[in-house]
């Protein structure tokens, strides 16, 4: 029996077989709901925070480098006249100007930006989102981490609330809104790209990378979460161009909250230290001293009667922890200290002849660093030896030479005869080998060379070597070579 489109079974069948199809493939309309859901909606965080947010106008003057004016009744007019450097009168001071982006961190008109943005200026002008425009006061900077503190006369005014950057992921969206090319109240949108980023010349800011464009006039601005709370401070970009290629680098926000307190407080900025030079423990300098990661950051030598010596720090320690907190490289070893009060008691943690121990180190205060002192040179021995499996010539140094480069012993690094993969260079002092957890004292050439001799093929071998003024460790692999 056949059964007709308008039977009540065919109806229910037919009901059925839409409802199963709209179950498993939603209409174009719902896709494009749920696609738009997906995505993060930033009105509310513009209208929450942008009235916290500033644009920073500063002005310079431009000195004229032109001599003063010289009549012709001087004796020297006919000589400048000769050489077609007739003095002109001194052209008038030139303004120059330059914005910038900053945000307000108290009601009562305290606000951050970059120390670059005022840098050298003679007047800094602050023009708030609800167009009201105050001169700027300076309080004072730290180049070392790019902040400026500023005041501002006014009352009652809307404050970003500050976040925890240690919280942050990389993926999470993030915000920023500023000046850029002096268009005020932009917002650009991206994501953290990477944290804890080391820019050249700078070891005390481990920055957040991000992609949302910054450009110049950003710098000084806040970068938010999603939540609206300030991360870090748009300081920094890459580019060929001036502008924005995709790597912006942010100041983490407590970084530049403790520089703004001490600021604040003090008029000055202290940080702290314990008197050690150190580099980056590498997988093969791991393997030397028994490490079970490479991890840590290793001292290449201890400034005399300094904090950590006076603690019984030494040159191939390893300090792995500070206080308990993991040092997970030697870049964050300073970023530790320096936030740590002068005069406070720690406990540093080292890796020693394949153990650990503790050490109490009281923290003093960084000075101003001391100029270079001159290198000195490394005397020439008087005869070649060969190169030994290394491909290291070595050479015993004399009393004369020990007492020059104030070692009790050591070895000199002659010449290099062969490709030698590691940071040795001719001239340099080899004072100990490290291999397995076991440090020997380099006394002779020949000492050195059995030490080398008796390693396998492949083996890694940590020396430790003394170049000019500077002592660190070098890690080698062992060749096939005898």
């Amino acid at each position: 029996m056949s059964v007709s489109p308008r039977h009540p079974v065919a109806t229910l069948v037919v009901a059925a077989l839409f409802a199963a199809l709209a179950a498993v493939a939603p209409p174009a309309a719902a896709q494009g709901r749920a696609a738009a859901m997906a995505l993060p909606d930033f009105t509310e965080l513009y209208e929450k925070q942008a009235p916290a947010v500033v644009s920073i106008d500063v002005t310079q003057k431009s000195r004229s480098q032109r001599m003063p004016e010289i009549s012709e009744d001087d004796p020297f007019y006919e000589f400048f006249r000769r050489f077609g450097q007739i003095p002109r009168p001194r052209m008038p001071e030139r303004e120059v100007q330059s914005v910038g982006s900053g945000f307000i961190i108290s009601a009562d008109g305290y606000l951050i930006t970059n120390a670059h943005v005022v840098d050298g200026a003679d007047e800094v002008k602050v023009n708030l989102a609800d167009k009201r425009e105050f001169k700027a006061k300076v309080i004072g900077t730290d180049k070392r981490t790019d902040i400026a503190l500023l005041k501002i006369d006014a009352t009652n005014l809307p404050k970003v609330t500050i976040g925890d950057p240690e919280k942050l992921r990389v993926g999470e969206w993030v915000v920023a809104i500023g000046k850029p090319f002096g268009l005020e109240n932009t917002m650009t949108a991206g994501i953290v790209s990477a944290k804890g980023r080391d820019l050249p010349q700078e070891n005390l800011v481990p920055y957040i990378q991000t992609d949302a464009a910054i450009n110049p006039g950003n710098s000084g601005g806040p970068l938010f979460n999603l939540k609206g709370e300030v991360v870090g401070i748009n300081s920094q970009i890459y580019s060929r161009s001036g502008g924005f290629m995709g790597l912006a680098f942010a100041i983490p926000i407590d970084i530049a909250m403790n520089v703004t307190t001490q600021i604040k407080e003090k008029g000055k900025v202290t940080r702290g230290r314990i008197g050690v030079q150190i580099q980056e423990v590498s997988k093969e300098a791991a393997e030397a001293f028994g490490l079970p990661k490479a991890y840590g950051a290793l001292v290449n030598s201890v400034e005399k009667s300094g904090p950590a010596e006076k603690a019984g720090v030494e040159a191939g320690d390893i300090i792995v922890k500070v206080d308990g907190r993991e040092v997970r490289s030697s870049s964050e070893l300073p970023r530790i200290i320096t936030v740590i009060k002068p005069g406070t008691k720690i406990t540093v943690t080292v890796w020693r002849k394949g153990a650990q121990r503790d050490l109490a180190v009281t923290v003093a205060e960084i000075k101003e660093e001391p100029g270079a002192q001159p290198r000195k040179g490394t005397p020439a021995p008087k005869e070649k030896a060969k190169p030994n499996r290394m491909g290291l010539v070595l050479a015993d140094l004399t009393d004369e030479q020990k007492k020059e480069l104030e070692v009790k012993a050591g070895v000199l690094v002659e010449d290099i005869a062969g490709p030698v993969r590691g940071n040795v260079q001719p001239g340099d002092v080899i004072l100990a080998v490290v291999n397995r957890g076991q440090t020997t004292e380099a006394k002779s050439a020949d000492q050195v060379n059995q030490l080398l001799s008796k390693l396998d093929k492949g083996a890694s071998v940590t020396l430790q070597l003394k170049r000019g003024e500077s002592t660190f460790f070098a890690s080698l692999r062992v060749n096939g070579a005898e």
